[in-house]
């Protein structure tokens, strides 16, 4: 891994709506982080209860089964777009509705053992994708949801996103 791949992403490296993302993430080694990432998760879902899968903290709020697919959809999301820029596609790409993701997955029918599992796998192939990227890769950029976004800045994104919301499913659900 290149040295580019540790340094914190400069705020013109993302919207300013990640910052609240990107903030929560620490310094150094991305890859190591989303390692770190990986089993503090696994342990958290798979500690939760199934009767407590479809909990909401206020009417409107998602369940927790609904959080950790959001979680495991936006991740994915933000990989595409990592590789997509990172192998040099500049085509512009479009958001995604968020709400809609999660109305069209259905995630109550799931089991939260069946999440843990699928979040196991896309995390696993992040960090495959995001630790066999050349130095050069981490610096190109590309336009998503109509911003300029870097390689690097993604992967902070998808490590700090991932963090917000396990914030929230432990101050508001747990």
């Amino acid at each position: 891994m290149s040295t580019a791949a540790i340094a914190r992403p400069h705020t013109s490296e993302y919207a300013a709506y990640y910052e609240t993302y990107v903030s929560l993430v620490p310094d150094g080694d991305i890859v190591g982080t989303f390692e770190r990432q990986l089993e503090e998760t696994l342990r958290l879902i798979r500690g939760i209860p199934e009767t407590r899968g479809e909990f909401r903290y206020a009417e409107g709020k998602w369940s927790i089964k609904e959080l950790i697919g959001h979680i495991i959809d936006c991740e994915r999301v933000f990989a595409y777009r990592a590789l997509r820029f990172g192998r040099g596609d500049t085509t512009p790409l479009s958001g995604f509705e968020q709400d809609d993701f999660v109305r069209g997955a259905d995630f109550n029918k799931r089991s939260l053992e069946n999440l843990a599992d699928e979040y196991e796998l896309v995390r696993r192939s992040t960090i495959a994708l995001f630790g066999s990227l050349e130095a050069d890769a981490w610096d190109r950029r590309g336009t998503a949801n109509d911003s300029e976004v870097s390689v690097r800045g993604l992967a902070f994104i998808v490590a700090g996103h991932e963090r917000h919301h396990l914030g929230v499913l432990k101050s508001r659900y747990l």
